[in-house]
Formats: structure tokens, sequence, C-alpha cells
């Protein structure tokens, strides 16, 4: 499929190029304005060194005309053979009139006369010094007549920073000499005009700064420094350009500018490049401004024509998606009572066209569908009721309805759609192919219907199953408080009062085998139930399962036979829950048979190991299961209601377990049976063969006695308290009553430590349960926490409760009602190995 290529707007493509423009112009001029502003600084700059060397100039010519006139008066008093004492009063006149036109300590003055050196302000050594040796002496001898100026040097008397300006005579060799302190080279004149941050520097034919003036605190170190960074480019002039530039101190760029006096010496000014392009910054930050402004419009424009356009590519796009979904679409004008195509089915499209009456449509699809599917489209389609539906702002009609599309036949919706965004008098009149869906729907509605009777059946079946249980529940439950009354009239009797107890007893089995099976199916239902596996000996087991119903069989009259042909009797499987099934099927074997039948029990391997299958069959000759019950043996709350022996108890569970639990071991059961001659039951088990354990070498166990042991009971039901003690008691068991979980752990840690030899502990109590009782216990930091055996007592029976007794650090679990057997051994077991 080809992808449509996304076109740029106009508007975008013209502000694009408008910024592109603007961005040009915008550098260029900024380019030129940086040009001017450079060269108008350079012209300044020049101007300011100028004006300076100038006025420094004006500061010189004092200095020379000084020095000349005093030369030429030293020439003509040389002449004239002056004394030197006339000459020395000559030189102080001189030096006091200097001193007073220029100020005190501006100069010291000096001359070389005949050879000699004399002073107006004498020193010491200086008879010894050599002038001769020096650079004005060696200047003045070479100029010949015309002033000098020597560059900076520091003064061997005063130790400041000098410059001499010296003359020899032109009659003689004498030589006169002022030594000019640097303080008196300045501008002060024009230091204010100076720009923002800029610097003056007067500096002598080396570079040496003789006056500096700046903004900033700077050192005569820091200006020398400064200089003699800057010296070499006026030298060679590479700093000549408009726009070159040096870096300061501070890391700025600064321009330079200078100009050089008569006598060698040069002006500097240096201007902060920040300061000559301010404008140009204020005029690229307007100009940033402006086109940050100018693109954030643009971006705004463009964010939102993006929106915009993905909004509508989105909205084309579902609309192209849901236009594929229908193949055919109309737009109707029920005023007009025409037709627009939009897109139509193969096999109309030529009678339709691009459009026409409505009548023409209606036709056409007249030749598609049924007749009596027509008339109710014809009546629902009709512009009469397209008008009504539109007044009633209904604004989604339609339906399901068979199609002809060639030789075959498919469901097909229609829609009427209505919307206020459409011209007015306009409708959608739509269609699409739903046979999948409609196919799909009815098979849905079929198993619906299924599962709805199938849960009715499920639900007659349960609320027969519980009026059977409540019956089946009763009857024991009567046998056990009527033979509980029978025993109470009759206490002189003991053989009647055995009589009632054995058969109270008997009562009691039939009515827990009931609440068994019922919690059975309901752990099996939550697959709760544990079917781990261990080695076993099959054939033990089902002989050992088998051996109860000999005596049964005996007292009942029954014949009760076992076979085995098994080559391998050592496997991998769970001996519980194959007693469990075993049970089950003899029992009913037991329960369907009258006198005199015969039952049987066979056990047979069918392969080799390691993997192999085993078939155990039970077969009687019984009252057989009737042909409608047969198909829902296995179905659970389904129970046999004809030709049964009306003394029969029990749930009706037990088929059902057998079955879920030969499921669990990826077994297979199967039954035949016949009315009058019996039933059989063929299951079948894949186990593996292993290899019997060798035999443990145990030693002779020790009579062992519960006899004196102290034991802790909690338990909050009267008379369960009553009965577990009174058989304790029987075994002359010391008992510690307690009626909670709370008293329980205080009972413990107030006693001396290794009191207790064992705690039985039910679970539901009041104040503390079990669970949170044993785990204070074990929790605390008696010596005797860890190591007491503690005993779960409690009509909690199924996994995940041992498992949380477990956990809470119980040594074992007693379920209710009590074995009382069971419960005296394992209190030995544990009591003698803790």
């Amino acid at each position: 499929m080809k992808h449509a290529t996304k076109k740029i707007p106009s508007y975008l493509r013209i502000s694009v190029l408008v910024l592109v423009l603007f961005a040009v112009l915008s550098v260029f001029s900024i380019h030129i304005l940086r040009v001017k502003l450079l060269q108008n600084a350079q012209e300044m700059g020049t101007y300011f060194t100028k004006n300076y060397s100038a006025e420094e100039q004006n500061n010189i010519t004092i200095y020379q005309t000084l020095i000349e006139l005093g030369t030429q008066y030293l020439d003509e008093q040389t002449a004239r053979g002056s004394e030197a004492e006339k000459m020395q009063r000559w030189m102080d006149d001189l030096f006091s009139n200097i001193t007073t036109m220029l100020g005190n300590q501006s100069v010291n003055l000096y001359a070389v006369i005949d050879g000699k050196l004399m002073s107006a302000n004498a020193w010491p050594d200086m008879q010894t010094y050599d002038f001769r040796a020096t650079d004005w002496y060696q200047q003045a001898i070479a100029a010949a007549g015309t002033p000098i100026f020597t560059n900076v040097y520091t003064d061997q008397i005063t130790g400041k920073p000098v410059v001499t300006v010296a003359q020899k005579g032109t009659l003689t060799d004498n030589i006169l000499v002022f030594d000019v302190f640097l303080e008196n080279f300045h501008a002060y004149a024009n230091h204010s005009v100076l720009p923002e941050g800029a610097c003056y520097f007067l500096c002598d034919q080396t570079g040496v700064p003789l006056y500096y003036a700046t903004d900033s605190d700077m050192s005569y170190t820091q200006a020398l420094t400064y200089m003699q960074s800057i010296f070499p480019g006026i030298q060679d002039n590479s700093l000549a350009p408009y726009d070159a530039n040096v870096t300061d101190l501070s890391g700025r760029a600064q321009g330079v500018y200078y100009s050089q006096m008569s006598n060698g010496w040069i002006s500097v000014v240096t201007i902060p490049f920040n300061t000559i392009l301010y404008e140009l910054r204020r005029f690229i930050t307007i100009f940033a401004i402006v086109f940050v402004l100018f693109v954030a419009g643009v971006a705004v424009l463009t964010v939102r024509d993006f929106r915009m356009n993905r909004k509508i590519k989105r909205v084309d796009d579902t609309a192209r998606v849901l236009g594929n979904s229908y193949y055919a679409i109309y737009r109707i004008d029920y005023e007009h009572n025409t037709y627009e195509v939009i897109k139509s089915a193969p096999d109309v499209q030529p009678i339709l066209g691009k459009q026409g009456q409505y009548d023409v449509l209606l036709h056409t699809i007249e030749q598609v569908v049924d007749a009596g599917t027509y008339q109710a489209f014809a009546d629902s389609f009709s512009i009469q009721n397209i008008r009504k539906l539109v007044a009633e702002q209904v604004y989604d009609f339609g339906g399901d309805y068979l199609r002809r599309f060639g030789q075959l036949k498919k469901w097909v919706n229609v829609r009427l759609l209505f919307d206020a965004a459409l011209p007015p008098s306009e409708v959608v009149l739509c269609f699409r192919e739903v046979e999948q869906e409609k196919t799909e729907q009815l098979k849905q509605f079929a198993l619906l219907k299924s599962a709805l009777e199938s849960a009715q059946k499920n639900e007659a079946a349960k609320t027969d199953f519980f009026n059977n249980m409540s019956h089946e529940m009763r009857t024991p439950l009567n046998a056990i408080l009527g033979l509980s009354e029978l025993a109470r009239s009759h206490l002189d009797d003991s053989k009647k009062i055995d009589t009632y107890l054995d058969k109270i007893q008997y009562s009691g089995r039939q009515l827990l085998d009931l609440i068994n099976d019922l919690l059975e199916i309901a752990q099996l239902e939550r697959g709760k139930l544990s079917f781990d596996c261990a080695p076993m000996d099959l054939q033990k087991c089902v002989t050992e399962c088998t051996e109860i119903f000999q005596a049964l069989a005996v007292r009942e009259k029954k014949d009760f036979s076992v076979f085995f042909s098994l080559t391998d009797t050592m496997v991998m499987g769970n001996a519980a829950r194959i007693s469990q099934i075993l049970n089950n099927l003899l029992s009913n074997a037991f329960k369907y048979s009258h006198a005199g039948a015969s039952i049987s029990i066979s056990v047979n391997q069918c392969g080799a190991p390691p993997n192999a299958n085993y078939q155990i069959i039970v077969s009687d000759t019984g009252i057989g299961i009737s042909p409608e019950f047969l198909p829902h043996i296995f179905d659970s709350y389904s129970r046999e209601t004809r030709f049964t022996t009306k003394n029969v108890i029990g749930t009706g569970l037990g088929m059902p377990i057998v079955k879920r639990l030969i499921d669990e071991m990826n077994g297979k059961i199967s039954v035949e049976s016949q009315l009058g001659q019996g039933t059989t039951f063929t299951v079948t088990l894949p186990l593996t063969v292993t290899q019997p354990e060798a035999p443990k070498d145990t030693p002779a166990s020790v009579h062992f006695t519960l006899a004196g042991k102290r034991i802790l009971l909690a338990e909050d039901n009267e008379i369960n308290m009553e009965i577990t003690k009174e058989i304790l008691f029987m075994h002359d068991v010391v008992v510690t009553p307690v009626w909670n979980g709370k008293q329980a752990v205080q009972a413990f840690l107030d006693s001396e430590p290794f009191y207790f030899d064992a705690i039985l502990m039910d679970m539901l109590m009041p104040e503390m349960n079990g669970c949170e009782a044993a785990k204070a216990i074990r929790s605390s930091d008696r010596p005797d926490a860890k190591q007491i055996p503690i005993l779960a007592v409690t009509a909690n029976a199924f996994a995940e409760d041992i498992a949380m007794t477990t956990e809470a650090g119980m040594n074992a679990h007693i379920e209710k009602p009590i074995d009382f057997e069971l419960l005296c051994q394992t209190l030995s077991h544990l009591i003698q190995n803790s």
C-alpha cells in the first residue's frame, strides 16, 4: 500500500523562507554594524592617543625649552670663563626657578662642566659617579646639541623610576641634565572623556609605562606586564587593523590604539570590545527577541497545524477503517428521496450507479433478500420511518438479516446513522457482513442455553443431594440421640448399656464418614489434596486394605476373594490414596449386595518396568446399577434412586471422589453393570516400578508409658475438655487445663522450665488462637521453648490447616473426633524423642 506524501503547509513554507531571509539579512547587518563600530572605535582611540600625545608634547616642550635655555646660558658662561662658584650659584637659581614653576621634587638638576659633575642638589659620592657610562651622557654627546629623552630607568639616588632630559652645548662639551620623575607625566585634562573601561598608557620607546590611567586598581607591575604583552604588536603594526585586539589581565578582549610622539614615546589607549560593541549587543538582543518571538509564532502555528493535521489524519484513518468494515455505504436525502453511493457491493454496483432515487435502492435490496425479510426491511427503512427516527433523534438504528451473495447466504448488519454534523435532511445507510460474528453469537447462545440447562439440572441434583443428605445425616444422628436416651433409662443394665454404646459408636462413625466424604469432595474440587509419591509395596497395600473386609464378609455371609498377578510389587505411589480408592469400591460392593453374593478383587500387572500399568478389578454379584443412572455414577451430587436398599447410608459422593483421585494419578476407571446381576469396576493406574528399600536396623523398642507426664491442655469446648481430660487421666497423665491460647502461653511462661512434657492445642479459641499461641511459646526465651512437643488437636483437617500448624511450630496434627489411641501413640513418640 502506497503512503500518501505529507505536504508542508504553504504558510509554513513562507514562514521558513521569511525566517531564513530575516536571519541572513540580520547576520549581514550585524557584520556591517560590527565593522562600523570597530572602525569608529579605532578613529576615536587614535584621536584620544593623538590628543594625549599633544598634551604630553606640551610638557616635553617645556622641558626642551628649559634645557635649551640652560644649555645656551651654560655655553656663554663657560666662554666668559666664569668661575665654578658662580656656575654653582647659577645652577641653584635655575633649580629654584624650575621647582617653583613645575613643583617641588618634580626634577633633579645637574650638569657636566669641564669634565666635572656639578649639581644643584648634590648627593654623596657624586664626585666618584661614572657619568660617562650612562645612557643620557652617551645619547647627549651623540645628539651634538639636540635635547635627548632617555627611556625609563631607576634613579640610583632616590630609587624612583625617572626619565632623563639632557643636552650638550653647541660651543662646548658641557651637558645640562634634568632628571624628571614619572609623576610629572599625566593627561588629567582628557582622562575623563575616555569610554567606560578604557585605559591610557604613556610609554617610552621600549614600552615601559611612564604614566597610566585605568578604571581598575591596576598596580604598576600589572601595567608593565600588560604593556609588555601589547608592545610587540605595536612595533610590528599587527594591532593596526580596526578589528585587531588583545586580551587584558582579566581575559577581556581590548582594542588597541596608539600614536608616537616626537621624542619616540608612545601614547596607547585600550578600549574593551564590550564597550565598543555595546550597541551591537543591544541590537543583537533586540534581534534575538524578535527572532525568538517569530520562531515561537511559527512553532505555535506549526504545532497547532501538526496537531490539527494529526487529528484530521486520525479521523480520516478512523473513518477509513470504519468504512473498510462496511461493504456498502449510502447517503440518503430523505427530503428529495434520493441516494448517493459512497461505497457499493460489487453485485449491485452496475444497477445503482453513483446516485439515484431511493426507491431504486430499496428495489435492488429486495432482489437479494427473502420476501419476509424485505417487507420488514422496507417498513423499517422507508422514507417515512427515516423522518420519524430523525425527528425522535434516534442516531443509530438497525439490525441483522440474511442476504444472498451469489449462491451463498450470509448474515448482514444494516445501520441507519444520523448526526448533526451531516447536512440537513441527510442520513447514512451502511451494510456490514457479520456472518462470523452471528455464527459465533448463535453458537454462544446455544452454549449458554446448554449451560443453563446443565446448571438447572445440577441445581436440581444438588437439591436432591442435600435432601438425601439431610435424611442420611439425621439417620445416624437420630440413632445417637435415641440410644443415648435409652442408655440413660437403663443405667442399671450394663449389658444393654454396652450394646447401646456400641451402636452409638457405630452411628457416630457413620456420621463421621458422611462428613469426611463432604470434606473430601470439597478439597478435590478446590485442588487442595496432596498426591505425594513414595516407594510402596502394592500387594501389601491391597492386602492390608482387604483384611478388614474379610471379617465383614463372614458376618454378612458373603464370599470374598483376592487375587494377585504381579511381577513387580514395589512401585512409586501414594498408598493412602490407593487405599481410599479400594475402600470406596469394596464398601459399595458390600453395601449393594445381599447375603450369598460373591465379591472379588484382582490386581494385575500390565507391561514391563520401569513404567507399567497396574489394573485393579472389583466385581460383585449385587443388585447392580440402573441403565439411567450408570452414565451419572461419577457425577457429584448424583445418587441412584431406584432399586436400592433402604438401609444403606451414604452421601453418594464415593464414586465422584474415586474418579477425581484416579484422574489426579493419571489413571482411568470404567464400570459395567446390569440390574440384578452385579457390577464390575476396572481401575488402571500407571505406576513406576522401583526397588525395595533395604531393611533398617532398628533397636528393640522400649516400653514407654505416659504415666506421670505433665500435659498442658488448651481447649475452649467444655465437653471436648472433659473427654480429653478423662482419657488422659486414664493413662495417669497430670493435666493442666486452660480455656484459650492466651492462658496457654501464660501458663507455660509461669511454669518452671521443662515442667510440662507436652502441649495439646486447640486451633479456634478466643483471646488467642492455637497458631498464635504456638508462635508465642516458640519465640519465648525459655530453654524449653524450642523443644517442647506441641500437638494441634482440631477439627480443621484440610491440608492448608496442617500447613498452618506446621508453620506455627507445632510437631503434629490430631484431627477431631480424636482417635485417642493415635493421640497416645503420638504423645509417647514425641515426648520420648524430645
